[in-house]
């Protein structure tokens, strides 16, 4: 006797060789002996044997139509051989009702499984949901199927429009569009960023980059939504003062300037003025929610995006030609030098001047000081102020930081043809720590530690940088900043660039107004606005980082270069001489830090943003003198 019965979700037969009443012994139709349990058992046959019962039942499957099958079976549950009885009109054979069976079973939609051997027809609007699934299902199938040839063939799909950001950079595997992209990526052997980039779905690698920070960082765009224009008050003083401002060339958020004004009985009265965008808009203002969205212009090689649009701001910067709002800090300076009163106002303050650095440094650097140097505007103010920003730095009792540091300036220029349209790079270079830079940073240091204090006397909270262990933090209560020698240092000499500066811009005003604060004690608020812009700076300051990486090695592709010269980090880490550029060559030989190297170039990725150099050989081994920046 032979038997069908199901086995892990299976039909299968076999002889039997014993009957044990509950269970039988059966051998399949590959030999192998099995026990089955007389419950698993759905058929009982003599012909024809096992193996081709399932052969020939499994032909004859196919010609049943489902269709008519679930019309006639009637709406009860029923059992295979009761239904292949109805149909045949006679009892059925075994292949009759095995071939009835498989049909049965390998439509799940049609017909539901009761147990064993038994079924009942599906409700007509589920069967039909179903089936719509089913042909949704095809559907898709065959359009990604569609989409998978084009994008190998280089074109991007129709379907792909708006929706290249999502499938790039948070792709969901269930839509049928990232599904052809992926089979796609198989097809070809490329990433899924190559193989749009091959398609024309991003201009450039610049884009793939860019595009990302701005989906993760700014997914409703960059565009501001509608807000009050700045209403600065109309009654503010105007200051007896013409300042002057010190920047970069391609700054236009001007936050601060100077001013030197000669005192009849001797000394001078300088002024450190801070533009004052708080003065303009409110706490809960449509503005003030842009800026505690941003909370920081974001800055990028050839680009940024800034935090307050470009309306507020040109209200606001101190741009030459205007008298402008402001806060100003006054310094009373003997002819000695000494400081003998601090005074803070709120006031409006004529730029004379927005002097700017490739402009004034090569007349005013260490060089002319020591020497003499050329005449030229503003050099007796700007000597003044760097005697002075001297006798800050020594009362700190702290040298200025970075002072030998190379800052490192790109420039892109949009304009010029290159093969992908990103631009073409220049990346030039300074040393920190010139006269400039020190003036600057003196006076700012000196500004944001006496505000701190102004706010933390009248009891006003505030944001603050501390310092203390090699430990830096941000904290709502004054605490002293070792590194810089302060008591406090209370951000507040970038209001239109920093959220946390203008925060502390209306604390200011406030005590200086005799006001209720924007941000009342112990404010939940407050700590939110700190925390929230403690994650995002950073996370600007990586993207800005990575940006610089990536103009980097098209800095280096766009000239061409086979070989470049490095400086040996440790171990196998080197830092490119000409470029602000880390990376690590796995073929270097052990070299002592400070070693210089030339290095061979393989291969630049702009996509991974990577290089892959070889070593060849060791140009220098380091001078005992000479003290690696740490910059990694």
């Amino acid at each position: 006797m032979f038997v069908l019965f199901e086995e892990d979700g299976a039909f299968r037969a076999g002889t039997v060789l014993a009957d044990n009443d509950a269970s039988l012994q059966v051998e399949n139709t590959h030999g192998k002996r099995v026990k089955v349990k007389r419950a698993n058992v759905l058929l009982e046959f003599r012909e024809p044997d096992p193996g081709a019962l399932l052969a020939q039942a499994e032909a004859a499957s196919a010609t049943f139509e489902l269709e008519f099958l679930w019309e006639v079976c009637g709406d009860d549950e029923f059992s295979f051989t009761e239904l292949a009885a109805e149909y045949y009109g006679h009892t059925a054979s075994a292949v009759e009702a095995a071939s009835l069976l498989f049909k049965l079973h390998a439509a799940p939609i049609w017909f539901h499984r009761k147990g064993k051997g038994r079924f009942r027809k599906a409700p007509a609007e589920i069967l039909q949901a179903a089936l719509a699934g089913m042909e949704k299902k095809r559907l898709q199938a065959e359009a990604a199927e569609r989409m998978c040839a084009e994008l190998v063939a280089g074109q991007l799909p129709a379907e792909f429009d708006g929706l290249i950001a999502q499938i790039l950079y948070r792709p969901d595997r269930n839509r049928i569009e990232v599904k052809a992209l992926e089979a796609a990526c198989v097809a070809t052997g490329l990433s899924a960023a190559r193989l749009l980039l091959k398609c024309g779905a991003l201009e450039s690698s610049y884009a793939l980059h860019y595009n990302r920070f701005l989906f993760e960082s700014f997914p409703e765009g960059t565009d501001f939504p509608a807000f009050e224009p700045l209403q600065i008050p109309a009654d503010l003083p105007v200051a007896d003062v013409a300042a002057f401002s010190i920047d970069d060339a391609t700054t236009t958020e001007i936050d601060d300037a100077f001013s030197v004004t000669p005192r009849a009985a001797g000394g001078w009265q300088i002024g450190i003025h801070i533009a004052a965008p708080a003065l303009g808009f409110a706490r809960g203002s449509a503005l003030d929610a842009i800026a505690r969205r941003r909370l920081s212009t974001v800055y990028m090689p050839g680009n940024k995006i800034t935090m307050l649009p470009d309306e507020a701001v040109s209200v606001a910067t101190l741009a030459a030609g205007s008298t402008c709002p402001a806060l100003s800090l006054y310094l009373d300076v003997r002819p000695d030098l000494t400081i003998t009163a601090f005074e803070s106002k709120i006031e409006r303050v004529p730029i004379a001047a927005n002097l700017r650095h490739h402009n004034i440094e090569p007349v005013f650097n260490e060089t002319t000081l020591t020497e003499g140097g050329p005449d030229f505007e503003w050099k007796k103010e700007l000597t003044l102020l760097w005697d002075l920003a001297n006798v800050l730095e020594a009362g700190r009792g702290k040298p200025a930081a970075f002072a030998q540091q190379v800052d490192y300036n790109f420039h892109v220029d949009w304009t010029q043809d290159t093969p992908d349209g990103a631009g073409v790079v220049t990346i030039s270079h300074r040393l920190r720590g010139s006269p400039m830079d020190k003036l600057v940073a003196e006076f700012m240091i000196l500004t944001n530690s006496t505000w701190g204090k102004v706010l933390d006397e009248a009891g006003i909270p505030g944001i603050y940088r501390v310092q203390g262990g090699g430990k830096v933090k941000m904290s709502t209560l004054a605490a002293p900043h070792e590194g810089l020698g302060v008591d406090c240092y209370a951000w507040s000499s970038s209001p239109l660039r920093r959220y946390v500066d203008l925060v502390n811009q209306w604390q200011l005003i406030s005590v200086l107004q005799g006001s209720e604060p924007a941000f009342a004690p112990k404010s939940t608020e407050l700590m939110a606005a700190m925390r929230d812009f403690e994650l995002t700076y950073a996370e600007y300051s990586e993207f800005q980082r990575r940006m610089e990486r990536y103009w980097c090695l098209r800095w280096l592709r766009q000239d061409a270069r086979e070989t470049l010269e490095a400086i040996v980090l440790r171990d196998n880490l080197v830092k490119c001489v000409e470029i602000p550029l880390i990376f690590k060559v796995p073929s270097l030989p052990p070299q002592l830090p400070g070693s210089r190297v030339r290095l061979t170039i393989k291969h630049i990725d702009l996509i991974d943003v990577e290089i892959e150099t070889v070593y060849a050989a060791t140009l220098a081994e380091p001078d005992a003198d000479v003290v690696l920046e740490n910059e990694y």
